[in-house]
This record gives C-alpha cells, sequence and structure tokens, in this order.
C-alpha cells in the first residue's frame, strides 16, 4: 500500500500540495510466511512527504542590489503569497492581503517566535496583473543585510516556498505569455545599460517595438502560405502572382535589415574605436584626455606605447570601447614590431578609426601644400575615417588650402579636426563633433528607422528566414508543396527569435543573464 501511494505522489500535477501518509498497520505487513500479524490499534504519528522544487510554486528572492542600501525589496511570486502575508505580516485587523498596488505600512514578525524583524512597505499584486502574471507581494525593507537575511530565512521555512533561480521572475512572466524572447532580452539589457544609448535602445525592445516589427513580418508569411494552401486545396492558379509579389517584398524587407551594419549589435555591446598613427603624435595623451585620467603612460621619447591599451568610456551617451595602440611605423626592434602589428588588427577590427597626426609633421612649414603623412599609415585608412590633426600649439594655423589638400589626400568622407591635447586648444569642439559622428553613424533610437537586429541570435535566425524565402521564389509553380513548406519553415525561423517555437534550447542562456530577483 505505501509503495502505491508513494508512486501516486510522484505521478502528481506540479501544483499538488504534499500530502499525510499514515504508515501501514501491522497486519498490513507480510510475514515471511505470507500470514499476517494480529491487528494493532492505529498509530497516530504520520509521515509527509517532502514537496519537490518542482511542487514549490512560490518563489522569493532580493530584487534590489545586494550590500547596505537605504531600501531593500524582497519579492515573492506564486499561489503561496497569502499564506507568506499572513505569516509575515498578517497580524489583527492587518490579517488581510491589502488593496492590489497600494503601499501599506506593516511590522514584519518571524511566524515561529514573534520577534519583529522589521518596519516595511507591502505592496500586494493580485494576478494576473502582475510582472509574473502570478499573486506577487513584495516587501520594501529597510536596506541592512542582516534585515534582508533575516527575512529571507524566514521565507525558506515557508511550505511551498522556496528561493528562486536567476531570472526566475521573468521565466514566469515569459511563459505566462506576458513577454516574448525579444522582450526579455531588452529587459536584459536594460538591467545591464551603461549609457544612455544602450538605455534607450534597451527601452524600446522591452516594450515591445522588436516584437511587433517580427511579428508583422511572420504574419504576412503566414498569409502567404494561407494562399498556396487554397492553391493547393483549390488549383486557384490565378493566386500564385499575388504570394510570389508579397514574398519579393518580404525577400526585400528582411534583406534591408539584415544590411543595417550591425548598428543595433555594435550599441548594444560597445562601440569598437581605434585610435592610431606614427609614434608621437598623441595618441596617448588622446586616450588619457578622454578617459579624464592618467591610463597610458607619455613621454616625449617615440615607441613608448608597445601594446594595445583598452578602455570602456560613455562618449556622448553611447558606450565606446576605445584602443590605444602602438605607433606605426618601419621598425627592426622586435617587440615594437609585434605591437605595430597589433596595432594594425586593431584597426581592422574597430568598428571606428581615429587617425591621429602631428600637425607640425604633416605641414612642416605655413607655405607646405603638400600633406606628409607616413606610408605606413595608408593600407590601415578605413573608409571614411575621422582625422585629428593635434599639437596646434606648436604649429602655424591650418590654412584653407592646406586643408583642401588634406582633403584630396585622404579616402572620400574623412572628417578632419585641428587641436592640442596639452593645452586643451579646441578639444571641446573635437569631442562635440566626434559625439555627432558616434550619433549619426550608431544612433538607432533617433533614426528614422530602428534596426530590428540587436542580438547575433537575431540576424542568424533571420538568415535563416532569407534563405526559405529564396528557395520559395526558386521553387517551380508546378510544385506548390515543397513551396508552402519552405514558407512554413521561413515562419518558423521568424517565430525563434520571439519565442513561438523552439526556445527551450536558449531559455536558460538566456535568464542565466538576470540577477536573482529579476
Amino acid at each position: 500500500m505505501m509503495r502505491r501511494l508513494i508512486h501516486f505522489a510522484q505521478r502528481r500535477s506540479a501544483f499538488a500540495r504534499p500530502r499525510t501518509v499514515f504508515p501501514r498497520t501491522p497486519r498490513d505487513i507480510p510475514s515471511p510466511v505470507g500470514a499476517f500479524a494480529s491487528q494493532a490499534r492505529l498509530q497516530h504519528s504520520f509521515t509527509t512527504l517532502k514537496a519537490s522544487s518542482s511542487q514549490q510554486k512560490t518563489i522569493f528572492a532580493l530584487a534590489s542590489a545586494p550590500g547596505k542600501a537605504g531600501v531593500a525589496v524582497v519579492r515573492v511570486s506564486g499561489p503561496e503569497v497569502p499564506t507568506v502575508y499572513k505569516a509575515l505580516a498578517g497580524r489583527g485587523r492587518a490579517s488581510n492581503l491589502p488593496e492590489p498596488r497600494m503601499l501599506v505600512n506593516r511590522n514584519v514578525c518571524d511566524p515561529d517566535t514573534g520577534e519583529l524583524l522589521d518596519r516595511a512597505l507591502v505592496v500586494y499584486f493580485a494576478a494576473p496583473r502582475s510582472f509574473t502574471s502570478q499573486p506577487v507581494l513584495e516587501f520594501h525593507l529597510h536596506g541592512g543585510p542582516s534585515i534582508v537575511s533575516a527575512v529571507l530565512a524566514v521565507l525558506s521555512r515557508i511550505p511551498g516556498c522556496r528561493p528562486a533561480e536567476r531570472g526566475e521572475f521573468a521565466c514566469q512572466a515569459f511563459e505566462a505569455g506576458r513577454m516574448d524572447l525579444t522582450e526579455l532580452e531588452g529587459l536584459r539589457d536594460l538591467v545591464d545599460a551603461e549609457t544612455e544609448g544602450q538605455r534607450r535602445l534597451a527601452m524600446r525592445q522591452a516594450g515591445g517595438a522588436l516584437k511587433t516589427q517580427y511579428e508583422a513580418m511572420r504574419t504576412e508569411i503566414i498569409g502567404c502560405l494561407s494562399l498556396i494552401e487554397a492553391i493547393i486545396d483549390f488549383g486557384e492558379d490565378e493566386q500564385i502572382e499575388e504570394v510570389t509579389a508579397r514574398a519579393k517584398h518580404l525577400h526585400s524587407l528582411v534583406v534591408r535589415h539584415l544590411a543595417d551594419g550591425r548598428r543595433g549589435e555594435i550599441l548594444r555591446s560597445g562601440i569598437r574605436l581605434a585610435i592610431f598613427g606614427p609614434p608621437n603624435a598623441g595618441k596617448s595623451s588622446l586616450l588619457n584626455y578622454m578617459a579624464q585620467r592618467e591610463a597610458a603612460i607619455v613621454s616625449p621619447l617615440p615607441g613608448t606605447t608597445r601594446d594595445v591599451i583598452e578602455l570602456s568610456l560613455d562618449v556622448g551617451g553611447f558606450p565606446v570601447i576605445v584602443a590605444d595602440t602602438a605607433g606605426m611605423r618601419e621598425t627592426g626592434e622586435e617587440i615594437e614590431k609585434i605591437g605595430v602589428e597589433r596595432a594594425g588588427a586593431a584597426v581592422a577590427q574597430s568598428d571606428i578609426a581615429l587617425l591621429v597626426l602631428s600637425l607640425p609633421s604633416v605641414f612642416p612649414t605655413p607655405d607646405t601644400l603638400t600633406p606628409s603623412i607616413p606610408s605606413s599609415l595608408l593600407p590601415h585608412l578605413p573608409p571614411q575615417p575621422l582625422v585629428l590633426l593635434n599639437k596646434i600649439d606648436l604649429a602655424a594655423p591650418l590654412s584653407a588650402a592646406q586643408l583642401e589638400a588634406l582633403y584630396h589626400t585622404l579616402p572620400k568622407g574623412s572628417r578632419v579636426w585641428d587641436a592640442s591635447v596639452r593645452d586643451g586648444s579646441g578639444m571641446d569642439r573635437f569631442m562635440q563633433c566626434f559625439g555627432e559622428q558616434l550619433k549619426e553613424r550608431f544612433d538607432v533610437v533617433g533614426g528614422t528607422e530602428t534596426p530590428l537586429i540587436t542580438d547575433a541570435r537575431h540576424r542568424h535566425h533571420l538568415t535563416e528566414c532569407l534563405g526559405f524565402i529564396d528557395a520559395f521564389l526558386n521553387t517551380p509553380e508546378t510544385l506548390p508543396v515543397e513551396a508552402a513548406e519552405e514558407l512554413r519553415y521561413a515562419a518558423q525561423a521568424l517565430g525563434r527569435v520571439t519565442g513561438r517555437v523552439d526556445v527551450e534550447e536558449i531559455l536558460d542562456a538566456l535568464f542565466a543573464g538576470f540577477c536573482i530577483g529579476k
């Protein structure tokens, strides 16, 4: 009998509560010879099966940052929220849950000892109008670590409650259909955002901007698929042209989104800026100026910088990973040669490159009209490079004729500024113009069209979708069944972006990036 009860308990749904199982009486226990022992009185002791973590559906965690703070927020979500409230804060006339979304002042006590743990603000969110779509209770405590530890310890003793895993609150929201994968990724990026540009991009994504665009494209594919199915079932051949036209429009739309220059992905991960140029041009001084500290060694001796130095900075609200590189020149010194090679690699891998030149070296005299740029730099010049003529305090002012000659030497679309890093002359104007260049090239929110791709995962599935649309357009009209299958695959590829289909394999990786209280 006991074995059958245990087997039944293991087959219960995840929402079942632990059940009480009485021990068998002596007559239920077979003797070695198969006979039963004499009857005995039923024992009143009993055993309670411990609930597994899958049965403990109410989760809790510290939702604010750990450590000392003015306020610490402990979040509880799940069906045991009424029990939690009554155990910790439901005393006397405050025994009932407060009105939803209304902050109330409550004494938070240990239910076993009655000890007062803290006086806190408590807010209740009724299902389904909560972040997780389940009942949610939040305790806004004083932010002392000992208070938080005491409250979490009490919560862990309440039946049906357990500590949340990373991102489990967001996982509940996803499973309830309140958010799709792109919105979850936007929420993660919003928490991780360090600059204004990242915050704006993540805010739009968390608000469903990408979801709307992906779902519109998927709906269009399904519409084309329905027309193909009608052709298969009823032989409406005149609809082939309509389907082909709509598929071609989708094809061009996906191609345009894929050709976005990776702006969304670059802004999310950081814009890689490489500062390069000849030795002793002021590259390290510029890095120190941008960082507002002595991040790199500065020396009048050429070749001081031998390796690539990287710093993460906020420039005009954009995340910029600045790389100061070794001076590029022909050299026979082995270590310096390695530094020059690494400098070239940093420029090649950068999203934007800034060439720093010494004005007295480029135009030695006021009458010089032919700019002197080291030949070793020319192979590394990217399209539309940005150029800073440094050390204007050591040379005559740059004339219009000299500037025009310099523009003719540089690639088309170059931008040139002159300044002095040492005394700060022209640096405010340079930094302002440089920030405008970042905005022009990488601003993905203020433009006319928000990029559809902010993650490599999006690009992978969108490329898959494009391949299936290509296959559909190349399928002969005499094979409508095969054509319909290609459209079905295309819709599935887009569905994987938003989480419509086949998302289990990426959920663990996604939620691992969340904090415990999210």
